[in-house]
């Protein structure tokens, strides 16, 4: 076996290492709704999130539009100054930061860990082997600007249309008792939950197929940048077993600590958190799963009282969100330099 091959399956395992991180660091997002309102137990909840994030593979295996492993693999960071070491250096400083949050129970995002950990390394790249001059060349900006954008787009459309959607839940059920509400809406949930876990596997796994394919561009294995079917099951399928792992303390902070739910809750941040993710992953853009759920749980309790929802732990989710991006990238960076200085390999 050659050393571009052996290194090309250790990338690809990595990333898919990533997106089973990814799986058990989101977890939280696919199921804290639906446990804190005790629908189904946490088992159960996981079980069923998990089978929607693999589903979701379905639309792509037959139209082949990947638009969003697109954006990530291609549209972010220039193909130019990519090499194996800096996807490889990336993924690291994504995961570190993953494991990191994930330690501390907060719910950062996977998708700009990646992002960053990605740009961060190529970044590197360039200043250790062009020069300073041309490190801004590293990065596709206008990627940067749409997806930077949808940081403070993607939670704000999630509160905004869970607000929405609780308005109008209360008035149509205006007539009816809350019993009588939450036995409709804990079966109602079973199909908000999976909607969400739908779109969280339509986008989130997108992204470890987008580095997935780089590489294989990068070591020559593919003449362009393409999705094969294979990138496609094995991403769905890492992303669901993580699922399937859980990320209890993630699950703690979002279900119960950010505000209090009940069914009907349930269902209208799950619902809008559902088209939240489906619209931009339509428009082949990145984004948090974790920043739209929490936005639109945000929204939920916001209906009650704006003191219903915990700011400060808000704003404590909020400053992890700011940090991920320049950490991740940092870490990249570092590891791509060490890999550079120890080995002398780009």
């Amino acid at each position: 076996m050659d050393g571009v091959l052996l290194l090309v399956i250790v990338i690809v395992t990595l990333a898919l290492i990533f997106d089973y991180i990814n799986g058990f660091h989101d977890a939280a997002n696919s199921v804290a709704t639906i446990v804190a309102t005790r629908v189904l137990t946490p088992f159960q909840a996981v079980l069923w999130a998990a089978f929607w994030n693999f589903i979701a593979a379905v639309p792509l295996l037959f139209f082949h539009e990947a638009g969003v492993a697109k954006t990530v693999g291609a549209g972010m960071v220039n193909l130019a100054f990519v090499t194996e070491m800096v996807i490889l250096a990336g993924l690291v400083g994504a995961i570190v930061w993953n494991l990191l949050t994930w330690y501390y129970g907060i719910p950062s995002s996977s998708s700009h860990a990646l992002i960053g950990g990605y740009a961060g390394a190529a970044l590197a790249k360039v200043l250790a082997t062009v020069g300073p001059g041309q490190v801004p060349e590293a990065l596709v900006w206008k990627g940067w600007l749409v997806t930077v954008s949808f940081i403070f787009v993607a939670p704000l459309l999630g509160l905004t249309l869970a607000y929405v959607l609780m308005i109008a839940i209360h008035w149509i059920f205006r007539y009816s008792s809350p019993k009588r509400m939450d036995v409709w809406f804990r079966k109602l949930q079973l199909i908000s939950a999976a909607a969400f876990s739908y779109s969280h596997g339509a986008n989130d796994a997108q992204k470890t197929m987008g580095i997935i394919a780089g590489v294989l561009v990068t070591a020559g294995y593919i003449p362009e940048f393409r999705v094969d079917w294979w990138v496609v099951l094995s991403a769905h399928a890492a992303i669901a077993l993580g699922t399937m792992s859980g990320g209890w303390r993630i699950v703690r902070t979002m279900g119960a600590r950010l505000t209090r739910l009940k069914p009907r809750g349930g269902f209208a941040a799950e619902t809008a958190g559902a088209i939240a993710i489906l619209f931009p992953t339509y428009l082949k853009i990145p984004v948090s799963t974790t920043h739209v759920i929490t936005g639109a749980i945000a929204g939920v309790g916001s209906i009650q009282r704006v003191k219903a929802v915990r700011w400060g732990l808000a704003t404590n989710i909020l400053w992890a969100w700011i940090l991920t991006l320049p950490c991740s990238a940092l870490v990249g960076a570092v590891t791509f330099l060490l890999i550079y200085w120890t080995t002398g390999r780009e």
